[in-house]
């Protein structure tokens, strides 16, 4: 009898083990898909070469985004559409080199290919890779790497507060730049509105500086902002009728 309660004991334990297991990974989804890339640094800790990037942003640190952003190589940069997507990323496959940290950081700026040397051009197309900020390099990996293999994958951005739209150009011409955007991040197309317009298609000029030669000088201004997600956020009378050139007017967030 003893033998058989003893029996029935482990069967009873090895039966609510079983049980949990299949709570745990019946309740969690499969991980999302990593790429292979590699990833070195530009800049030093303070970040000062990573302002004024390719995507039009200007000073980081006063938009939102800090340090933690990165230029992105042809393959990725997709000619600036890819300005604005945040990306998950940790070093891997190097016990000398990686560090047990992941960072998330937005695509501010463009890694340029160099196609006058023959190797170690990691910018070069087919090539995906990060020239991440140096504080943020230094998260996932020594500082003396260099360089290193990474593991990416596309994830939402967080951001704080609405999108913001910055006024640029003359009464000829008028230049947007959108930026602080949530979600997918990177924005695909732009429509502006004045109060005595329809909806206007606007073009993207480089990076995420949209452009329009409508002249809408005294006129309150609204924004339709698409993501590559294909969603889609509509903002009112962002800027009011005496919105000045320069100015930064905030907009509904993703």
């Amino acid at each position: 009898m003893a033998e058989n309660r003893t029996w029935g004991f482990f069967f009873m334990v090895k039966l609510l083990s079983l049980c949990l297991i299949f709570r745990l990974t019946g309740s969690q989804s499969p991980p999302a898909y990593w790429n292979a890339a590699h990833a070195t640094f530009y800049g030093d800790m303070n970040g000062t070469e990573t302002m004024m990037g390719a995507c039009g942003y200007g000073d980081l640190i006063k938009q939102g985004y800090g340090l933690e952003t990165t230029a992105l190589s042809t393959a990725l940069f997709n000619n600036g559409l890819t300005c604005g997507a945040c990306f998950e990323i940790r070093c891997y496959d190097s016990v000398q080199w990686c560090l047990n940290d992941t960072i998330i950081v937005t695509a501010t700026n463009f890694c340029p290919p160099n196609y006058s040397k023959p190797e170690g051009n990691w910018c070069n197309p087919p090539l995906q890779h990060f020239d991440l900020s140096q504080p943020m390099f230094r998260k996932i990996a020594v500082y003396r790497a260099g360089i290193v293999p990474v593991l990416y994958r596309r994830v939402p951005c967080v951001k704080s507060g609405g999108v913001k739209f910055k006024i640029n150009g003359n009464q000829y011409w008028i230049l947007i730049l959108v930026y602080n955007v949530a979600g997918a991040g990177d924005v695909v197309d732009v429509k502006i509105k004045g109060s005595s317009t329809s909806w206007i298609q606007m073009s993207r000029n480089w990076g995420q500086n949209w452009q329009t030669s409508a002249n809408l000088i005294g006129q309150s201004l609204s924004f339709q902002v698409t993501t590559s997600d294909g969603k889609m956020v509509q903002s009112d009378d962002v800027a009011p009728a005496d919105w000045k050139f320069g100015g930064v007017y905030e907009g509904k967030q993703f």
